[in-house]
């Protein structure tokens, strides 16, 4: 019938132009410019007003200076800023990360000097062995083990399932918060730092041992000092040079490579979920906020990376020399 009269159906005739012209001025590709004197609010459909392109320099510059401001627009799809959002996603997302980091951190370090004391030893070679098997697991195939056997229902149920907090945590006392807190992230923190300690571990082992080998230190033990001494007051601050340069990359290796999945598996609602919904729902302005997100808390990990060095090695300054 459409056909025998000419007359095509909506879809066959594409979106129409005003919409189109729409959606051009909400992505930022057009602005509406209105004659001098209009009083109304402006509008594409408005005869007294017009669109204009924005050329693609103008674009950059305009998004490069939203972005210096922290304005990256709104949410397609929960009409909440896009700031706001990131903002609200960011504490589990950061808890994952910093709580794993530091566990691996106090884990790592003095078993590594332990390992390397003590290299060739029995207790060296079992440890090792523990920590290759344990660099192997993969990170989402452990967490679903320590879902089903410590809070699946199956075998014990002595940790909750999901979320960071329990019902009613606003009613609690500050050390039942305390408690609860540490209780829900037991598992999504133990989950992270299995292969996170491994590398770790092996780093502080193989520094302490090329240390160790040089000649300051057969010098200091010539001197009469204890080995508790030499290895603490000498060894220590040389070797842990390239174990602090390490942070910044297993920080973020922790938050980015693992968040995503380890929210999943966990019901957390952190910046992982958040970029991964934003990616298959097409919501740019969340996604190239997530993005600007994790950038800057990489660039600010670097920086608290640098002025640790100073902190461990009096020999580097960021003082101009003459």
């Amino acid at each position: 019938m459409q056909e025998e009269t000419g007359a095509a159906y909506v879809g066959a005739r594409g979106l129409p132009p005003e919409f189109l012209a729409k959606l051009e001025v909400q992505f930022g590709f057009a602005r509406i410019a209105c004659d001098e004197g209009f009083a109304g609010e402006p509008s594409v459909t408005a005869p007294e007003c017009r669109k204009e392109t924005i050329p693609a320099v103008e674009r950059f510059f305009i998004m490069m200076g939203n972005y210096l401001t922290l304005d990256f627009g709104e949410s397609y799809f929960r009409s909440i800023s896009v700031f706001d959002l990131v903002l609200e996603k960011m504490p589990v997302s950061i808890t994952l990360g910093l709580w794993s980091t530091v566990i691996a951190y106090l884990i790592s370090i003095p078993l590594g000097i332990r390992k390397a004391v003590h290299d060739g030893s029995s207790f060296d070679t079992w440890t090792s062995s523990i920590i290759i098997a344990a660099y192997a697991i993969p990170g989402f195939l452990f967490a679903i083990l320590l879902m089903v056997v410590f809070a699946g229902g199956s075998y014990l149920q002595w940790f909750p399932l999901r979320g960071l907090t329990s019902d009613g945590w606003e009613d609690f006392t500050l050390w039942g918060k305390i408690t609860d807190y540490l209780w829900h992230i037991t598992l999504p923190v133990t989950a992270q730092l299995i292969s996170a300690f491994a590398t770790l571990t092996l780093l502080t082992k193989n520094s302490f041992l090329d240390e160790i080998k040089k000649q300051y230190v057969l010098t200091a033990r010539a001197k009469g000092l204890t080995e508790s001494r030499v290895l603490y007051g000498h060894v220590f601050r040389n070797a842990m040079l390239i174990v602090i340069a390490g942070f910044p990359g297993l920080f973020l290796g922790v938050f980015f490579g693992s968040s995503l999945i380890i929210e999943l598996i966990f019901s957390l609602d952190g910046l992982g979920q958040l970029g991964y919904r934003a990616a298959v729902e097409r919501d740019y302005p969340v996604i190239f906020g997530t993005l600007f997100a994790f950038g800057l808390i990489g660039l600010v990990v670097g920086i608290i990376s640098d002025l640790m060095y100073v902190l461990v090695d009096p020999r580097i300054d960021f003082e101009r020399r003459g």
